[in-house]
């Protein structure tokens, strides 16, 4: 249990690092601000046109008296808008990531270079258009896992007493494995970890990857705070990435408030 404690330093730890460079937060923010709008029209749009789309898909309810077919046609949109939301907050890390890719990758390295005792951050030695692939591929991929997590636990839902207690508090938890995966994949990839070796190093140490994961899900919830979290999450999760391969990190300062020590 002590790992849950551990993950949700490095979280604090991230957001006091980004704190600390003004310039790295700034730039940091920018991918996610791009993603909101986008993602704030897409629901928008929806909440406008999904009556629509809900009567188009469902003509043989036309015939339905009153009050079945509001009823009915209602809760359709309500699911459908439900499922938008829960897309959204799954796939908001993985999007911003893939648009802000120099830009974590940027703020990944400088983090590394500022924790590493030799002052250096570990390269790739991959072009840039191929590490925008294999971080496009490997978002898609975990996505993929990522709904059907989401579908699988909203059908769930509709269970009597366990949808609504027990269901819940399991998807914070799938929810924070998942987007602890997405942002520490930003330091690992760099690393030459594939997707694979990726799960396996997270599912090794899970309540790590909780602490850390599952408080940001949460907070992610919250409309705008993830816009302003993503720096903070990304430089955290390279701290944690290193913690997974044993990295040697520089000794924070005997005093628990004072931020990570500047190495040369």
């Amino acid at each position: 249990m002590r790992d849950l404690g551990v993950g949700f330093g490095y979280l604090l730890k991230g957001q006091r690092w980004v704190g600390r460079h003004g310039k790295q937060y700034g730039f940091g923010l920018l991918p996610g601000l791009i993603t909101l709008v986008l993602y704030a029209a897409a629901l928008v749009t929806l909440a406008i046109w999904g009556e629509d789309f809900v009567a188009w898909a469902t003509p043989f309810a036309d015939d339905w008296s009153s009050p079945w077919l509001g009823l009915f046609r209602g809760f359709l949109t309500a699911v459908l808008f439900a499922l938008g939301l829960l897309l959204a907050v799954l796939t908001f890390t993985a999007v911003t990531l893939l648009i802000g890719q120099p830009f974590y990758e940027n703020l990944s390295e400088k983090v590394d270079e500022d924790v590493s005792p030799d002052g250096t951050a570990p390269e790739s030695g991959l072009p840039f258009w191929r590490e925008l692939w294999i971080s496009a591929r490997d978002s898609l991929r975990v996505l993929v896992r990522a709904g059907l997590w989401g579908l699988l636990l909203f059908a769930l839902g509709f269970l009597p007493f366990v949808g609504q207690t027990v269901v819940p508090v399991i998807g914070f938890f799938v929810t924070g494995f998942f987007l602890t995966e997405e942002l520490a994949a930003v330091a690992l990839q760099r690393r030459g970890v594939d997707l694979r070796a990726r799960l396996a190093l997270l599912r090794s140490r899970k309540t790590l990857v909780w602490g850390f994961g599952t408080p940001l899900g949460l907070a992610f919830l919250v409309p705008f705070v993830a816009v302003f979290l993503m720096p903070g999450a990304v430089a955290g999760a390279t701290l944690l990435a290193r913690d997974l391969l044993g990295e040697e990190t520089a000794q924070e300062d005997p005093d628990p408030d004072q931020d990570l020590r500047v190495t040369s």
